[in-house]
């Protein structure tokens, strides 16, 4: 009996079938809550809202975290069924370390955390700042936050490469930049390091307007630096934008389990 019910939950939990109307019907669930929880952070951060409704966002608050502490000591029971956590103590500490299950605990370590140790109000206030991470949780029942992972861990080799040139461009333009505009502009271009936020700024585009060039020469590498900053971050897109397409493909030839990588009975061949 234990077992099975073990199993029951295992299947509502991590893995629920297209036809388990519960074990969808507990992610929208969980998925709401997490909006909700989100929502409420953000109407306790207004001074008026807070003192009106903080009663009720307090109780609000105390329900969540006992759906998501009650969720999260389920998956610690359940989680020996997942195919790389089978052994009982060893398997559940490799879980635990899992970034899924960070997440989890992150949800709902900040309610607990002044109950334990002693707290001042600034940690206080940076514990129900981190209340927003819970956020994060919708990424377990999300298959497009999953999908993005995956491409980002697949990719992760061109992804750095591009960010590394992105650096090396950063670099070489506050130095020329500082070179050219040192001597006319002495408060806003004063050091490389104080020249890198204009090269961050034009690079990616955004362009403040809080330093820029006035000399010609400045002015043309200005213009240089921020056609090739378009240009390099087209990259980022573009290396994402074919890893969501080989995983869409991929998908589409078979179908594999979540957990054991194995490829499932009826998928589709091309």
């Amino acid at each position: 009996m234990i077992g099975q019910l073990r199993h029951r939950l295992f299947q509502i939990l991590e893995a629920p079938g297209p036809d388990d109307r519960l074990g969808h019907a507990v992610q929208v669930g969980l998925i709401a809550l997490i909006i909700l929880n989100v929502t409420a952070v953000m109407v306790d951060s207004v001074e008026d809202l807070s003192v009106a409704w903080g009663r009720q966002l307090w109780g609000f608050e105390v329900f969540s975290v006992a759906v998501f502490t009650v969720e999260y000591l389920l998956r610690l029971w359940v989680v020996p069924g997942h195919a790389r956590f089978q052994r009982p103590v060893l398997g559940r500490i490799r879980y635990i370390l899992t970034p899924l299950a960070l997440v989890d605990l992150v949800a709902v370590l900040p309610f607990y955390l002044p109950m334990l140790v002693p707290t001042d109000l600034l940690f206080i206030r940076v514990l129900r700042l981190m209340r927003l991470m819970r956020l994060l949780k919708i990424g377990r029942y999300s298959e497009s936050v999953r999908l993005l992972v995956a491409v980002v861990r697949d990719r992760r080799g061109e992804l750095v490469a591009t960010f590394v040139i992105v650096a090396i461009l950063v670099v070489l333009a506050s130095g020329l930049m500082y070179l050219v505009e040192r001597d006319a502009q002495p408060q806003a271009f004063s050091s490389m390091p104080a020249t890198m936020w204009w090269a961050v700024a034009t690079v990616t585009t955004v362009g403040y307007g809080d330093m820029y060039p006035i000399t010609p020469i400045g002015k043309v590498l200005a213009g240089f630096v921020a056609i090739l900053g378009i240009g390099l971050f087209a990259l980022p897109a573009g290396i994402l934008g074919s890893g969501f397409v080989e995983k869409y493909h991929e998908k589409r030839r078979g179908r594999r389990c979540p957990h054991c990588g194995k490829e499932l009975e009826g998928s589709e061949k091309s």
